[in-house]
């Protein structure tokens, strides 16, 4: 079978290392995580270049991963031009991943990685639909949780009728638009169907990370939004099912609710749990646990890459797409500019609105050797 070639444009945290930074028993998932490790761990992918603007974490990047000097690039343009990979991972910060994934989709490129989230702004956002579509080009984004054998099951008893029809779910911790509610919103969208949402009511308290009591975000600069501010609020889809995004600290947890029970994805996966309505000695309704369906554990961003495979395969669409990764694009900017307008409801899709990220955080440095003994070295 043909062996496709990689090339990975951004190398720090999730373009190579972040497998470095988990201890064992950390990750609910199997390793690999990163960009660079899949692409290692894949028999169907050889990682061929790198590019990056940071020398230092380049030659990192290539030392870890055998990626020569000469094919490692501090301009992704002249990367994408003489390698001519044919899956690109833009695993850089937001606001440059339109202009990658453009240029490598205009230039040769079939598959693109794109880290979360996708864009910088709504705009961006649908000048890499354009582009990658009219390229007859596929994408996927970082959204692992998609990609999670747990959800599978999750929307397996959702079809089987067993907990009647989904009615509404909860997410627990919508910390960073940018960064974190990417994950969280594709989760809702994934156990809808991916249906389209109606409206969004959001409200963005004070604080870049995380609730802060008394104060509200008001940072904009005209039409940008400074930092990653966190937000709480509603989304309404347009077929009734309704999911509130809470700022609870409680971590990555979910709740799906049905008509006749709940489905909880708990700790980052770490427990998945499962209720079903029944009725007590005396006839009142209650809940009781019954154990969640097993399934075999796997890695989300392996599974994510060989979608990626399949598509470049057989032409089928991708199980993402570059559509959901613009809707869920739409959906952090709605929760600002519902906040903007006092937590007002806003209709999408969004019109005129110009709304754009602009970090205030430089990017992390990457952790270059494990900071955890391995398994077999624990006591």
């Amino acid at each position: 079978m043909k062996t496709y070639r990689a090339a990975v444009i951004g190398c720090s945290r999730m373009g190579g290392f972040i497998d470095n930074e988990i201890a064992p028993g950390d990750l609910a998932s199997p390793l690999p995580y990163s960009h660079a490790a899949c692409y290692e761990a894949s028999e169907r992918t050889e990682l061929v270049a790198c590019a990056d603007l940071r020398e230092d974490v380049m030659a990192g990047f290539g030392e870890r991963y055998g990626i020569p000097k000469e094919r490692q690039y501090t301009d992704y343009r002249e990367l994408i031009d003489r390698e001519r990979p044919d899956i690109v991972s833009a695993a850089t910060q937001p606001e440059e991943r339109a202009g990658i994934i453009i240029h490598a989709v205009e230039n040769g490129a079939k598959a693109i990685w794109a880290e979360k989230a996708l864009c910088a702004s709504l705009q961006d956002a649908d000048a890499i639909v354009e582009a990658v579509e009219r390229n007859g080009a596929v994408l996927n984004m970082g959204t692992q949780k998609r990609f999670h054998p747990g959800f599978d099951v999750v929307k397996r008893v959702i079809e089987s009728g067993e907990l009647g029809a989904l009615q509404a779910m909860v997410i627990y911790n919508n910390f960073g638009l940018w960064d974190g509610s990417s994950h969280y919103f594709d989760v809702v969208k994934l156990v809808n169907d991916d249906q389209p949402v109606a409206w969004i009511q959001g409200h963005v308290p004070g604080g870049l990370r995380g609730f802060t009591h008394g104060t509200d975000y008001d940072d904009f600069e005209g039409d940008v939004a400074p930092g990653d501010p966190s937000s709480h609020g509603i989304i309404q889809f347009k077929n009734g099912v309704v999911a509130y995004a809470l700022l609870t600290g409680r971590g990555q947890d979910y709740d799906v609710v049905c008509e006749r029970g709940t489905m909880s994805f708990i700790d980052h996966g770490r427990l998945w749990q499962m209720r079903r309505q029944t009725h007590d000695a005396y006839g009142t309704e209650v809940s009781e646990f019954v154990p969640f369906p097993e399934f075999e554990p796997a890695s989300p961003s392996l599974r994510l890459l060989e979608d990626l495979v399949r598509s470049l395969d057989t032409g089928e669409p991708a199980r993402g797409g570059v559509r959901l990764a613009r809707d869920i694009t739409e959906m952090i900017v709605a929760f600002l500019v519902s906040h903007q307008r006092g937590g007002a409801r806003v209709e999408l899709p969004l019109k005129d609105v110009t709304l754009r990220h602009r970090r205030l955080r430089a990017p992390k440095q990457p952790s270059y050797a494990p900071r955890h003994a391995p398994k077999e070295a624990l006591g």
